[in-house]
């Protein structure tokens, strides 16, 4: 096997392997970088029917990545939706994501130990985008004002982003049930809290909410 054999075997093994990726974001940056590979091997044989082939494959995978990086913060493509803690879609929504969730968040139990009681001190938010849910927050009232969340889930699919970060920019849905302070989960593996602004504390991140007028 020569070096150009090897180039078209790597460019097809990537290209195969980005069509195995969960995450859209991955999916696309890896397809994008199988079809510049692949570019440069038929290219080099001549093969211009499959050099045509990958320039549109790229082009078209271009296109999503600046439109996906375009909009992973704003807030008219994502949306917070607050639901019952009772509600129906939010358990089934837990409930089909409960082994993903387990991964990263290890000591989340749902539902919560001390319901029935404690359920007018809990909230529930759904990040969606059009119709998809694309993040679950749940948080429970502390003492001193404290929001501790529970739960920040976001789906396979949009790993690479952090729409959580929607329920946090409202502040409102903090400061209008009196929160003065919000305390990210406990154990959480790869947390990201520390891109928005909350700060760390022991094994925690916090975020300061601002004063209600």
């Amino acid at each position: 096997m020569n070096w150009l054999e090897l180039v078209g075997w790597v460019g097809s093994a990537v290209l195969v392997w980005s069509l195995l990726q969960a995450r859209v974001l991955r999916l696309r940056a890896l397809n994008l970088i199988g079809c510049l590979i692949l570019i440069g091997y038929n290219s080099a044989l001549r093969v211009w029917p499959m050099v045509g082939l990958n320039i549109v494959l790229a082009v078209i995978n271009v296109w999503y990545l600046r439109r996906m990086l375009a909009t992973r913060h704003d807030e008219t493509t994502y949306q917070v939706v607050e639901v019952g803690v009772d509600d129906q879609f939010l358990a089934h929504t837990l409930r089909v994501h409960a082994v993903d969730i387990a991964k990263f968040n290890p000591g989340f139990r749902w539902p919560p130990d001390d319901r029935p009681a404690g359920t007018a001190q809990r909230s529930a938010f759904l990040v969606v985008r059009a119709d998809e849910v694309v993040g679950v927050v749940l948080a429970h009232a502390e003492a001193h004002d404290v929001a501790q969340i529970d739960l920040d889930y976001v789906t396979q699919r949009f790993r690479d982003f952090t729409p959580g970060e929607f329920v946090y920019r409202q502040s409102r849905l903090f400061t209008d049930r009196g929160f003065r302070r919000v305390v990210s989960p406990p154990g959480m593996v790869a947390p990201y809290y520390h891109r928005l602004g909350f700060r760390r504390t022991g094994d925690a991140y916090v975020l300061d909410l601002p004063a209600t007028a």
